[in-house]
């Protein structure tokens, strides 16, 4: 299932395979869904800074921003693609270069990245998040995020993209 116009609190993608009754009553898997890919939010590309470096962290840390990167369709891990992460902090504003920072994702398609607590801006508690293909092997569609967290006090953030193959 995939929602048309996910909202900025959610980025909801799944996929999933059915029991098929046959005759006499056996049963059979089906075809898995389709797994959708995740489309640009609104306001995800707010401040972005192509190129931001990879780096261990942001700042001095205490806040944690996670996720996982697959391929639309059959929904592999997708390992060594650059997430870049960036957000209006206890330290800095989402423009300031020092708020951007990158990071590759591991074998299995996750990613991690310590920065400052995410404080509110505009009134919300959010994170900006992209995978732009400008700045990996092209292979897919670039994707900018902008989450939403549920209260100024959490202290972590967990995004899925689902890139599409162009």
């Amino acid at each position: 299932m995939s929602m048309p116009n996910p909202t900025r609190r959610t980025v909801i993608s799944t996929s999933g395979a059915a029991l098929l009754i046959g005759v006499a009553g056996l049963t059979s898997p089906a075809r898995a869904q389709s797994l959708a890919a995740t489309p640009t939010m609104r306001g995800g590309a707010n401040n972005y800074q192509p190129g931001a470096p990879i780096v261990d962290r942001i700042g001095n840390g205490g806040f944690w921003t996670t996720g996982t990167v697959r391929r639309a369709g059959d929904g592999a891990p997708l390992a060594g693609r650059r997430i870049q992460v960036w957000a209006h902090t206890t330290e800095g504003h989402e423009r300031d270069a020092r708020s951007h920072g990158a990071t590759l994702t591991d074998a299995d398609g996750g990613f991690r990245m310590e920065m400052p607590q995410i404080v509110p801006a505009f009134g919300q508690p959010h994170g900006h998040l992209a995978y732009d293909s400008d700045y990996d092997d092209g292979g897919f569609e670039t994707v900018f995020l902008r989450p939403v967290m549920a209260r100024a006090s959490d202290n972590s953030l967990h995004v899925e993209f689902v890139l599409q193959p162009v």
